[in-house]
């Protein structure tokens, strides 16, 4: 026997009616928000930051592909883990489908990680990937854009990450051996480093315009910021059960049934 509420198709009804217009106030407010985020001011970019990608080093004008707009999406892969974060990589598992897209939308997607190109390339096809993913490694492009930080900030308690500042770390460096059920812990632990090393990498997003041949910072996102990215909570926020959640419930797509 369900512990759920249940009732009449009657009931159902008059009550589905009810959330129907909080869920039209909940759109009416996501479009007034997107117009604000439309509305910020654009920051010239005058730094020659460069990637490496497939088709050899390039600039971050170059990214666009005759496109007049580049959505970036800063995947957690730092040099010394052994993959890519595998939270970030369920939030990646719908690039590859939405991509084309925004391509034929004048909109151009791409992943970006410090990790060095061969790994991100090694990678990327072990999951089956097509989108582009360019590599910062010998660039300050994540640091400048409040992703990536060194040893000392963390440390000294100098890192600004979605736009707070956060005290000095003070956790131990040990590698992570086994899940634990703490999902910072089990990122970690995933891919092959301790804590301190993994979170020195952080996940966002950043969005970049393009015009008279001069490349604006418009827009960025940080740690809860881009749930929305996250194609399956949408569907799990819909589902009879919710989010559902106890830890860190999913893994790489590759990787289901192995533990």
């Amino acid at each position: 026997m369900t512990r759920q509420k249940t009732g009449t198709r009657e009931e159902w009804l008059a009550a589905r009616v009810k959330l129907l217009d909080a869920e039209k106030e909940h759109t009416r407010r996501g479009d007034d928000l997107a117009r604000q985020r439309r509305e910020l001011p654009w920051v010239r970019i005058d730094k020659d930051y460069r990637f490496e990608t497939e088709e050899g080093k390039k600039s971050l004008r170059d990214l666009f592909r005759g496109r007049s707009q580049l959505l970036m999406y800063h995947h957690m892969f730092g040099p010394d883990y052994t993959a890519g974060c595998a939270t970030c990589s369920t939030i990646a598992d719908g690039f590859n489908g939405f991509a084309v897209h925004l391509a034929n939308h004048d909109v151009m997607l791409w992943s970006v990680s410090r990790a060095p190109f061969a790994k991100i390339q090694e990678y990327k096809r072990r999951m089956g990937w097509t989108f582009p993913w360019a590599s910062s490694f010998d660039d300050d492009f994540n640091f400048d854009f409040d992703v990536s930080f060194t040893r000392e900030e963390q440390n000294d308690g100098k890192i600004e990450y979605n736009y707070r500042r956060e005290p000095p770390w003070s956790g131990d460096e040990k590698i992570i051996t086994s899940m634990s059920g703490d999902p910072v812990a089990d990122n970690a632990f995933m891919t092959g480093t301790d804590i301190g090393t993994y979170i020195r990498e952080r996940p966002g997003m950043s969005a970049f315009a393009l015009e008279d041949g001069v490349v604006y910072h418009t827009y960025s996102a940080f740690a809860r910021g881009v749930d929305a990215l996250w194609g399956m909570y949408a569907w799990l926020d819909r589902a009879p059960k919710g989010r559902n959640e106890t830890g860190m419930w999913w893994r790489r797509h590759d990787e289901y049934g192995k533990r």
